[in-house]
Formats: structure tokens, C-alpha cells, sequence
């Protein structure tokens, strides 16, 4: 008989896991409903058409191909086969598990935007499937939480991006976080204050990688990508610069005053954090980092990255502004800001920090425990009663010794047992049991929805 198991990189989530899940995506939505975002989806699949092209070289190679309905093979000739993938592919496979959600709300956006009033605020919570390495705080599949405003170029949806970070982390209780923030016209301009003008797209994605391998391997990097000793070592100053934001936004000034693509990109991010202060934003967790890139090919304006400190999992946020996405689907001149939470990594930090409320880990409150038929009829009235009241309630399914039912409400974590026997159905009340303490006591039903509530009785 096969022994049962899981793709390498995806996971199963039981009643806790499920629970403490609901926990992360209530404070997330909440937030994204409190700043006027609207819920959508979009399908699992796209055509890989929609996806290709849209992450960099990198990214195409994590996407997830589906292999074509019926005879995949039907269009393959031999002669095919010695083509290469870039043959065999588009012959084999025409659509793709979705990479993220903010290129298939570019294609919506495109595809529905005679229905839309701009701005147009969204939010989506779906799966997204990576071909990545599976490690830990990275999987194959994993959710992602958006929200993305197109339609104007305002600076304050970048403002606003930052309030909704704080607001959530502020819910889940995360005490020390930082809210890394560059912007790619920044980084064009570094590209030519090095002398690589027109290689910041390679710049990109070599100094993304950082804070994973370290700036000697970034030079290696580098140098395979092109770039000559000179702007490498040009580079380097920028590796250690002063730690505050106004310092390190002032020396940036200076590093890059002989490029306007620079200077206005400097411009749009000291503009941001003028529209906080005015909103009477904490500044605390942001950090000006020019060395941050993140890889996708399509930001074109700010740039954000969250971590959280402390923990040994990475961003668990992240987005920017991709002004010229909806253009490769036939909408031109339709800009657009959004980021991303990673649910997953959400959740290993909580539980890292242990930081998940009792409540969140909360399923049934009280378990009916019927030792007679009498007690179980009595039971079946009191269920009614215990739910219309608010108390998560269920009754043991049948009459079964009282040792069965207390194991049964101990290993699914359920805090009170009621025990109805021929005794409480006349007297009209139940013996409750709380489970942690061992505390026993006949209370009337008033009584016992109150204790259940949290009231005094």
C-alpha cells in the first residue's frame, strides 16, 4: 500500500493552524476594509502568456506550468525535442499556476476597466505557487494577501501603504519590525553615478540579494553581470552609510546629484514622508535603505520591504509602484501602487514570538456529555439554547460512559464540559466542569451562559 505525503514545499492545516490563520487574515482585512480597499479574486490559472515576462528572467523559472487537457503531446513532432524548452513548451503547456495576484489584477483591471471607477482599490487573499526551493518560511504554496490602488499617481497611496503595515503589525501585536522603503528611480540614479547607466535592471537584481549572501558575493555577482571594477567600487560606499533616515537621505542627495532621475525619485520619497508626518504617522519603522532593489522587473516608483526583527525568517511584506503594468494589456497610462503580506511567514513569526492570543487558538467552548437519555434528550434542548446565546456549543453524539467524553473534550482542547443526566433535566440545570482547573458545579442555564460569557454570575 503507497504510504500518503505531500507535494515538498506545501503543507496541510489543521483546526489550530486553521484558527490561528483566521487570526492573521481578520486583522489583515479589516485593515484593508477600514482604508476603502474592495475584495476580489481571480482564477488559480492564467494563460502563461499573462505571466511570462512580467517577474524577470528569474521569476519566469518559478512559474508552475500546466501540462495541456488530453494528448499534451499531440502537437510535438521528434524534431521538436532538440529545439529546446523554449520550442517544446508553448506546445506542451498554455497556462501557468499564478506567480502573485497584482499581474492577474493588472489583466482584471484590463480586461473589466469600462465596470471600474478610478481609483480603484483592491484587495485580494489567495494562493500563489512558486517552482522555488522549499525551506523554511518559503514554500511552493503559499498565500498572499494584496492590495493595490491603480489609477492615480498620488503619493498618498504610498503613505497610506505604510499606515495599513503599522495598523496590522500594531493588531498582531509585533513589537519590532522595520518598514525598509527605496525607490527604483533611485536606483537608476546610482546606476549612473557609478558609470553602468542603463544597467540597473542587472543592478537590481544582484544587490536584492544582499542581505542573503553578502556584499562580497554581490560583487561576484556583479562582475558576471557585466559590470566593471570601477562601478563596483563605486558602489561600495553606499554598502555603509549612516543609519538615520535624514542622514542617509542627504548623503544619497549628494551621491547622486548629477542624475534627475535620482534627484526626482529622492524627491517622491522625502514627499511620502511629508504626508505622514501631516497624517501624524509614527516614523519609527521606517528605514530609507537604497540598497534595497526587490527583483520584479515591473516597480517602477517606491519600493517596500518588511521584516520583522528578532526572528529567523525574512521580508514578510513587500510592493511598490509599477506605473506601466496594465500597458502590456492593452491599458496604457494607467499607474498603479500595492504590496503584499506573506500569511505563511506571518505565522511562523507569531509563533516564533509566541505572540497568538489564547483566543485565536479557541474552537468549541462547551462540550453537552449526555450520561442517560434522559440527559441527552435534556442536552438536545440545551444546544439550541447555548448557540442562540453566543457560546460555541456541541453535543457528544451519543450516551457513552463519562471517562469516553471527557478524553474526546481534552484532546480537542474544548475548556467546559456540561454533564446532563436524569438529575439536571428535572432541576433544569447542569453540572458544569471547567477542564483546566477540575472545578465542578451545578448552575442554572442563565448561570452558565453567563460564567461561559466571561460575566459575573
Amino acid at each position: 500500500m503507497q504510504k500518503p505525503s505531500l507535494p515538498k514545499g506545501t503543507r496541510d492545516f489543521g483546526p489550530l493552524q486553521m484558527a490561528r490563520r483566521n487570526y492573521i487574515l481578520d486583522a489583515i482585512k479589516d485593515t484593508f476594509q477600514l482604508f476603502g480597499y474592495q475584495q476580489l479574486e481571480t482564477p488559480a490559472m492564467e494563460n502563461l502568456s499573462t505571466l511570462t515576462g512580467k517577474y524577470g528572467e528569474e521569476g519566469d523559472q518559478l512559474l508552475f506550468k500546466i501540462l495541456n487537457s488530453g494528448d499534451f503531446l499531440k502537437e510535438l513532432s521528434p524534431a521538436d525535442l532538440g529545439k529546446g524548452a523554449a520550442v517544446v513548451l508553448p506546445k506542451v503547456a498554455e497556462k501557468g499556476l499564478r506567480y502573485d495576484l497584482t499581474v492577474p489584477f493588472a489583466r482584471y483591471v484590463a480586461m473589466n476597466r469600462g465596470e471600474l471607477s478610478f481609483p480603484f482599490k483592491r484587495f485580494q487573499i489567495q494562493p500563489v505557487w512558486r517552482a522555488d526551493r522549499p525551506q523554511r518560511g518559503r514554500y511552493r504554496e503559499f498565500y498572499q494577501c494584496d492590495a493595490d490602488v491603480v489609477g492615480t499617481r498620488s503619493l498618498l497611496c504610498e503613505a497610506e501603504i505604510i499606515l495599513m503595515i503599522q495598523r496590522v503589525f500594531t493588531k498582531l501585536g509585533i513589537p519590532a519590525f522595520s518598514i525598509k522603503v527605496n525607490h527604483r528611480q533611485l536606483l537608476a540614479g546610482i546606476s549612473e553615478a557609478i558609470g553602468a547607466q542603463g544597467m540597473e535592471g542587472p543592478l537590481c537584481v544582484a544587490i536584492d540579494k544582499l542581505d542573503k549572501i553578502g556584499w562580497e558575493k554581490v560583487q561576484e555577482e556583479l562582475r558576471q553581470k557585466g559590470f566593471s571594477e570601477s562601478s563596483i567600487q563605486g558602489l561600495s560606499p553606499l554598502v555603509q552609510l549612516p543609519k538615520g533616515r535624514k542622514e542617509r537621505m542627504s548623503a544619497l542627495g549628494d551621491f547622486i546629484k548629477h542624475s534627475e532621475l535620482g534627484r526626482k525619485g529622492l524627491q517622491e520619497l522625502q514627499e511620502m514622508v511629508d504626508l505622514l508626518e501631516k497624517m501624524g504617522a509614527s516614523l519609527e519603522q521606517f528605514e530609507f535603505d537604497p540598497m534595497l532593489a526587490r527583483g520584479l522587473s515591473y516597480y517602477t516608483g517606491a519600493i517596500f520591504e518588511v521584516k520583522v526583527l528578532n526572528v529567523s525568517i525574512g521580508s514578510v511584506s513587500g510592493g511598490g509602484r509599477y506605473d506601466n503594468l496594465t500597458g502590456v494589456f492593452g491599458l496604457p497610462d494607467v499607474p498603479g501602487v500595492g504590496f503584499s503580506f506573506g500569511v505563511d511567514r506571518l505565522y511562523d513569526v507569531l509563533e516564533e514570538l509566541q505572540l497568538f492570543p489564547e483566543e485565536a487558538s479557541l474552537g468549541t467552548s462547551l462540550l453537552l456529555c449526555p450520561v442517560d437519555e434522559a440527559g441527552f434528550d435534556y442536552a438536545l434542548t440545551l444546544l439550541t439554547q447555548m448557540r442562540q446565546a453566543g457560546i460555541a456549543s456541541e453535543l457528544y453524539p451519543e450516551v457513552a460512559k463519562l471517562k469516553k467524553q471527557l478524553e474526546f473534550a481534552f484532546k480537542k482542547q474544548i475548556a467546559h464540559v456540561g454533564i446532563c443526566g436524569q438529575e439536571e433535566a428535572n432541576s433544569k440545570t447542569l453540572s458544569l466542569k471547567n477542564l483546566t482547573t477540575g472545578h465542578q458545579e451545578k448552575l442554572s442555564l442563565d448561570q452558565v451562559v453567563q460564567k461561559l460569557l466571561g460575566n459575573k454570575i
